[in-house]
């Protein structure tokens, strides 16, 4: 009986001390997946901003409609991070139930203030896209 007592008890020890041990991983993992949320819901917001200033850039949405992608998951749009701060959304548009775009809308994000600046929007061919930006 008392082996059994001994045996029961090394056995719970082994299973604390294991648990005590896989404790900092789930916390790495956890802060892991915590930081990849909040950088997609950044992102997400970036592209509803970018697509909000074309919107408003063209007339409003009884005039104008950004391509699906603007639409989807954040992770699917055109985009570019600048590493200052900022991402560069450029995508297409046109009247409602285009079936060819006919406008092109380069749209930089400020992640910390929510700025946008367009930095073109018009003609498909009148905006060269600049290396200095990444694309």
């Amino acid at each position: 009986m008392l082996a059994v007592l001994v045996l029961g008890s090394i056995a719970v020890n082994a299973q604390q001390a294991i648990a005590q041990l896989t404790i900092t991983p789930e916390q790495t993992l956890s802060l892991s997946i915590t930081e990849s949320a909040e950088q997609a819901g950044q992102l997400n917001r970036a592209k509803n901003l970018a697509r909000q200033a074309a919107e408003k850039a063209n007339g409003g949405l009884n005039y104008y409609r950004a391509e699906p992608s603007m639409h989807g998951p954040a992770a699917e749009a055109p985009f570019v991070e600048n590493g200052d701060g900022t991402i560069t959304f450029t995508f297409m548009g046109g009247a409602p139930g285009y079936t060819a775009p006919t406008v092109k809308t380069v749209a930089t994000v400020n992640l910390t203030t929510g700025d946008v600046q367009i930095d073109y929007n018009g003609s498909m061919n009148g905006f060269r896209e600049t290396s200095e930006r990444g694309m």
